[in-house]
């Protein structure tokens, strides 16, 4: 079977060309063999799974515990545990009678060991764990996935009795190492139980957690051997600025960089082995998954609706500073979603440029739509194929005055609404032939955008007039411009103060700053 780059499930070494799943967690063996209790976190489809199913194999293999894998995504709909903890035991029970271990684990009058065939009233996970962990002989290690489906009373009562089978484990059999695994750290499953008015008291079974993990993204030289694989089985080169490009668009998220592989393999290139996969190629690809808003897309998106989410992603989209302490439980659940992440200067930031990019066309799109059946004849072209900078400017400022007064609520992002508006008309517009590179950072008090336009590009910050200072912000202009290596830049500044005519708020004028002229746009 000729190896593929993987977008769906978990990958398995003999099907997938992949990066090495026990590698992407050092010493998570040891922990098992210590006998610890410890969380394991990532972001969506970023090879959780995968590297469970890895953990299983190798500690079987090595043959001194046994390792069962569950997983508890179909109970996320019951939060009643007198529902919620049979559909646990039952997804359980499931997997446990079809492995190889446990074949004999059934009714036999002329066995001292429990059944599980039919199940005993009443059998709950603390029962059924120690039946298993009796059975089992060696150490049992225990993978449960997707916890965080879990909720409410129920995800209460299945860690109580986790907790009450760990602190007997030592007289009556229990798992020796148990893992709870999902997208989530320990702190936000506290965080979930506290909001409910729960309280796990005194005997919480977090304190029987000794380790809390995450698998983070590949490093750009896993994407580099995980693109060599495919070159050594096909022929097919990945050009070394169509890696550097997969890379950045990504930063190693590993869905993203198998999308993008997949898409330039056999969609652009039709399974065709014998030309280079190009920058080209991976701009083209990223542009096809972000319009085709596959599940992975999908689900990123319905996020941003979350209004613990919104109160994170809104104030970095604007750039402006914000009073949430990384020990913030909403702070931490969206770095945990992998929506964003801190930079070298611990900024709050996109996870990866594709996120920042599909987050902002995501909550522009109305905008865009609104847009597109206002100006159908391109207006902003010129003959030599560059755009008509000045006169797309005059036209959103047209558009700006009479209709920013409407209600315009985008999914709460009313703050942000300004800038999601001039985004939606620029996306209209390079929809035709261009794309937009967005910058976004929490404290940059901008929003930078560069749009490319077939072999043109131009510059534009967007800034709310609150934080523009008249030296600090041409200045931030010019550091934009020096870095495009681009003569001009043009900045919108949105004035939100009532008291203001649109007379005063409207304007247009222009600025020579450090040899770069600047064009300031007035809304």
């Amino acid at each position: 079977m000729e190896k593929f780059f993987n977008i769906a499930g978990p990958c398995f070494p003999d099907e997938h060309y992949m990066v090495p799943a026990l590698e992407r967690l050092p010493g998570i063996v040891r922990i098992v063999e210590r006998r610890c209790y410890f969380v394991l976190h990532a972001a969506r489809q970023s090879g959780k799974t995968t590297a469970l199913m890895a953990l299983v194999e190798e500690i079987n293999r090595k043959g001194e515990m046994n390792a069962l894998y569950f997983t508890v995504e179909t109970v996320q709909r019951f939060t009643d545990p007198k529902d919620g903890i049979p559909k646990i035991v039952e997804s359980m029970r499931n997997a446990v009678l079809r492995h190889p271990l446990f074949k004999d684990l059934v009714r036999d009058p002329d066995s001292e060991i429990p059944v599980l065939r039919p199940p005993p009233p009443g059998l709950d996970v603390k029962t059924l764990l120690a039946m298993m962990s009796e059975h089992s002989k060696k150490p049992l290690v225990v993978f449960f996935d997707e916890v965080d489906c879990l909720s409410d009373d129920t995800l209460v009562t299945f860690l109580r009795q986790l907790r009450d089978g760990y602190v007997t484990r030592k007289v009556s059999p229990f798992p020796a190492s148990i893992a709870l695994v999902g997208m989530r750290d320990i702190r936000d499953y506290k965080a979930r139980i506290r909001s409910d008015g729960q309280t796990l008291g005194d005997a919480s079974p977090f304190n029987i957690i000794t380790e809390d993990l995450t698998l983070g993204n590949f490093t750009e030289n896993d994407v580099v051997r995980l693109y060599s694989q495919h070159t050594e089985a096909t022929g097919q080169v990945f050009e070394p600025e169509a890696i550097a490009c997969a890379w950045q668009l990504t930063r190693g998220q590993p869905w993203l960089v198998n999308a993008l592989a997949r898409e330039c393999v056999l969609k652009i290139h039709d399974g065709r082995y014998d030309e280079p996969v190009t920058a080209e190629d991976i701009l083209t690809a990223k542009e096809t998954i972000i319009r085709a808003r596959g599940t992975h897309v999908d689900s990123l998106m319905e996020r941003l609706k979350e209004p613990r989410v919104r109160n994170v992603v809104e104030p970095v989209i604007l750039g402006k500073d914000s009073y949430l302490s990384e020990f913030d439980d909403d702070y931490r659940y969206v770095l945990d979603l992998g929506l964003l992440r801190e930079n070298e200067y611990r900024a709050l930031v996109p996870g990866n440029p594709m996120y920042g990019e599909i987050m902002l066309r995501y909550l522009s799109d109305s905008e865009q739509k609104r847009f597109y059946n206002d100006y159908r004849t391109p207006f902003w072209l010129k003959p030599d194929g560059s755009l008509d900078m000045p006169a797309l400017m005059a036209e959103f400022q047209r558009f700006w005055r009479e209709n920013s007064g409407a209600d315009r609520e985008v999914y709460g992002y009313n703050e942000a609404t300004p800038h999601l508006v001039m985004m939606g008309y620029l996306q209209r517009v390079v929809n035709g032939g261009g794309r937009i590179a967005r910058e976004m950072a929490l404290g940059s008090k901008r929003l930078d955008l560069c749009v490319e336009f077939g072999k043109f590009r131009y510059a534009v910050e967007l800034k709310m007039k609150r934080n523009f200072s008249p030296t600090e912000s041409p200045a931030q202009l010019v550091g934009y411009l020096d870095h495009l290596k681009l003569p001009e830049g043009w900045m919108a500044i949105f004035d939100d103060d009532a008291s203001k005519s649109w007379d005063e708020k409207i304007y247009t004028r222009d600025e020579t700053v450090a040899g770069k002229t600047i064009h300031f746009i007035g809304l």
